[in-house]
């Protein structure tokens, strides 16, 4: 308590004991890609000469060759064709700021063009955070027409990147057991919202990635289909079970090829990822992803009609069609449909891991604070607060904010057996906004005339 010695006003500061809640993250990515380096001849380095001294750790030497695993001092590297005898080429390494010289003790290959990136040395399991596609170049390396599986992979972080997405956790690992291990990595970083394992329709590793989507509660996993598979000529698709903490696309969308120079069919989940992050952005993670296009798909790997589709959507397969001359995802349901019930489509799910996730992060403030009526009144001020934020972005239904939500935390469900166990509960209800899936017009002849 200040102490006031002479007449006058005095204002003081007085801490509320809360914060506003702020909304979380809903547009980054994990990506998983699964695959083997791969080179067909093999060389090793000898002898690494420093020629230009720079600002940086003068031990640590890392270097990398265009589209091939990494070389760093005295590891075996490969390349892919000759280059004259004894010859040197020039890397510059980014890290340290210098220029070193690579010599080989047999006979190189003879293309200079092979030594001309840099990478950062990524080793199997390890995550690194990516905002554009030149990062990802630098460490996981460029697109590629030696390994399909890695190619695949560049192409969805790229299709990430190029329909709106912004920040990506990436990693790789060379054996599907090790998928557990990157998982586990993933619960530590609550910035993921998105997971995606590009062009993976194995079972096994699709119920990894489900279980921890669901587990975590506050990310969505995004599946593709298997490669030249035509769901919708069966008379019941098979789809890889159901969750509302997934979404499945169909089918496989055509992209320009920069490694071998002609179009290609890649998985779709790398450019849906990225569609689900421009959405957020410019609309907001309570609008449903679609009717919107593919930037970078130029065809579709299976035309997909109507009926087509009307065996699809109810098992929750989010169909990609071409419309009018555009690539547009065409489906807005999480995995499984029908079965799914009040979390049917896609951005209800997400936008209740969004408020769950804003929520909890944004009353950390209540723990250990004493359990009396005044801390509930400043709970239910704190969420009506943010919940009434979001009614007037339109992402909850209702005319008035008391028709969008309510907030409940009072005596009646915080009674002393609950207190005694050191427990504040609060209840929370929301109307969410569903997606116009549906768009129905009733046509009839008109006289013109009332009758």
């Amino acid at each position: 308590m200040p102490t006031y010695l002479s007449p006058g006003v005095y204002v003081e500061e007085v801490s509320s004991g809360s914060a506003p809640i702020a909304g979380a993250g809903t547009s980054v990515a994990g990506f998983i890609g699964i695959f083997q380096r791969k080179s067909p001849a093999g060389y090793y380095i000898n002898k690494i000469s420093q020629e230009k001294v720079g600002v940086g750790d003068g031990n640590k030497k890392i270097f990398s060759l265009k589209n091939y695993p990494v070389a760093t001092d005295k590891e075996s590297v490969t390349l892919p064709e000759s280059i004259p005898k004894n010859s040197e080429f020039k890397l510059n390494n980014v890290t340290n700021d210098k220029i070193s010289n690579i010599e080989f003790t047999s006979a190189p290959p003879d293309k200079s063009e092979i030594i001309i990136d840099y990478w950062t040395s990524v080793s199997s399991g390890e995550i690194k955070l990516i905002t554009n596609f030149t990062e990802f170049k630098q460490f996981f390396g460029d697109f590629t027409k030696d390994n399909p599986e890695q190619n695949i992979f560049a192409h969805a972080v790229y299709g990430f990147f190029r329909n709106g997405g912004t920040r990506a956790y990436v990693t790789w690992v060379s054996d599907t057991k090790d998928v557990d291990g990157v998982l586990n990595d993933f619960e530590a970083i609550d910035e993921i919202s998105i997971v995606v394992a590009p062009g993976q329709a194995d079972a096994n590793i699709i119920g990894k990635i489900k279980d921890h989507a669901a587990k975590m509660g506050d990310r969505i996993a995004i599946l593709d289909c298997q490669p030249a598979t035509d769901l919708g000529s069966e008379t019941k698709p098979t789809v890889p079970g159901f969750t509302s903490y997934a979404a499945f696309y169909f089918p496989w969308i055509q992209v320009y090829d920069p490694a071998t120079k002609i179009n290609i069919f890649v998985p779709p989940s790398g450019h849906i990822a990225g569609v689900y992050a421009r959405v957020d952005g410019e609309r907001g993670v309570h609008k449903a992803p679609a009717n919107v296009p593919l930037l970078g798909a130029l065809d579709l790997q299976f035309n997909i009609s109507k009926a087509k589709q009307d065996r699809l959507n109810p098992q929750g397969v989010n169909v990609i069609r071409k419309l009018n001359g555009n690539i547009l995802v065409w489906g807005a349901r999480t995995l499984g449909g029908d079965a799914n019930l009040e979390f049917k489509y896609i951005n209800v799910r997400r936008h209740f891991c969004y408020l769950k996730d804003s929520i909890d992060k944004g009353t950390q403030w209540v723990v250990f604070e004493p359990n009396t009526p005044e801390l509930w009144a400043k709970i239910r001020r704190n969420i009506s607060a943010f919940l009434t934020l979001e009614w007037r972005k339109g992402a909850l239904f209702g005319t008035t904010p008391q028709e969008a939500f309510y907030v409940k935390c009072d005596a009646e469900n915080n009674p002393p057996a609950l207190r005694d166990l050191g427990q504040v509960v609060i209840e929370i209800g929301v109307a969410a906004v569903k997606p116009a899936e549906f768009v129905i017009f009733r046509l009839s002849q008109w006289s013109g005339t009332k009758e």
